[in-house]
């Protein structure tokens, strides 16, 4: 089972961004592979750390995990895991500040100020139905994305000499001043294009459309986002490819409600199957199944289905479906239907008599809130 984010940077769950920011730095300065060499383990702590961070320090991110765990990022290479070096010091590069040179980075490659970049991420629409939503499903997607063309070739950049900064030494009133900017001419890669075929752009990428394989878990909800690592537009110079992000949209079903991981339904009943009782068929997000209406139901009864609802996101079991019974009032009747029902109306057994358990219609709203 996966470590609670908080945990990790020890921190409360009400800490301020400030707060959540000052733990991570400090985490990260400890676990730092420049400071702790060939120690796995603390290398597995500062990926930790940086995970902990990536979603805690996302405002939307840490609402998701708030609200649903570590279930939010569930399935298939989505959500705030996976993380490597380079994802880390290239989207937190900053936390570090000077203490490891300035830019983050790290002894095994990616150090000297040479940026390691990330190619830029794409977005989807993946529309779902309730029974895709229930059960989970795997969509297979045409996305039009950029790869790096085959036979393109980089070399060294001339200008910074592949460092990606170039240095600059001024004399000034106060002494000798160094100073380091990106370079402008590979934008900091140390690399620039060496050759590239005709058809690809400055960088050497070549639009193409590819088929990728989205595997969805059981219980997402409209509006929740998930994260295909890799599967975004490639980057210049063996640069890291970006993410797709892939926004769910829940389609409206026709006889089902969805309440959080419980389902409602509506059955109708005429006033004789309200009397003498009934079998009636209804359908589910597993399929039709039959229940039974007992004799001298009223209208507003809810009937529960347990576990026939949304499995939750996070594991927790899976929701009910609510059946409320309606009794359909007929609004023409013939001349014998309405002397049948003239002579029911004093009588007994056809007078409103209701019991404890008839509860009222503010109380099973009250009930429903609760």
């Amino acid at each position: 089972m996966k470590e609670d984010y908080y945990e990790i940077l020890g921190i409360e769950k009400n800490a301020s961004a400030a707060e959540i920011k000052k733990a991570y730095r400090k985490k990260a300065l400890k676990y730092h592979p420049d400071k702790n060499p060939g120690d796995h383990t603390a290398e597995e702590m500062f990926k930790k750390s940086a995970e902990a961070y990536e979603v805690l320090s996302d405002p939307n991110k840490r609402s998701r995990y708030d609200q649903f765990g570590h279930g939010a990022f569930q399935g298939g290479g989505f959500g705030g895991g996976g993380m490597n070096m380079e994802d880390i010091f290239s989207q937190f590069g900053d936390i570090f500040g000077s203490h490891f040179g300035g830019g983050g980075g790290f002894s095994g490659g990616f150090g000297g100020g040479r940026q390691m970049v990330k190619g830029s991420n794409l977005r989807i629409r993946v529309q779902l139905s309730l029974e895709e939503i229930a059960n989970g499903v795997e969509k297979k997607i045409k996305v039009k994305r950029k790869k790096l063309a085959k036979g393109t070739t980089y070399k060294t950049c001339t200008t910074c000499n592949g460092q990606g900064q170039i240095t600059r030494i001024q004399n000034t009133i106060l002494g000798r001043m160094q100073t380091s900017s990106p370079c402008t001419t590979c934008g900091g890669l140390g690399q620039i294009v060496d050759s590239k075929p005709a058809n690809a752009d400055a960088d050497g990428m070549l639009v193409t459309e590819e088929t990728v394989s989205i595997k969805i878990p059981a219980g997402v909800v409209d509006g929740m986002q998930l994260k295909v690592t890799g599967k975004g537009n490639d980057a210049p110079a063996n640069g890291i490819a970006g993410d797709l992000l892939v926004a769910i949209e829940e389609k409206p079903h026709d006889t089902l409600q969805r309440e959080g991981d419980n389902l409602h339904y509506d059955l109708y009943i005429s006033i004789s199957e309200a009397v003498l009782g009934a079998s009636k068929e209804i359908e589910t997000v597993t399929g039709k199944v039959r229940i039974k209406v007992d004799a001298g139901v009223q209208s507003g009864k809810i009937l529960r289905l347990r576990n026939k609802g949304i499995p939750s996101i996070n594991g927790y079991g899976t929701g009910d479906l609510l059946v409320h019974i309606n009794v359909w009032t007929p609004k023409s009747l013939s001349k014998e239907q309405k002397d049948f029902f003239e002579k029911m109306m004093d009588d007994e057994h056809f007078q409103p008599v209701p019991e404890k358990e008839d509860k009222s219609f503010f109380e099973k709203v009250k009930d429903m809130f609760s």
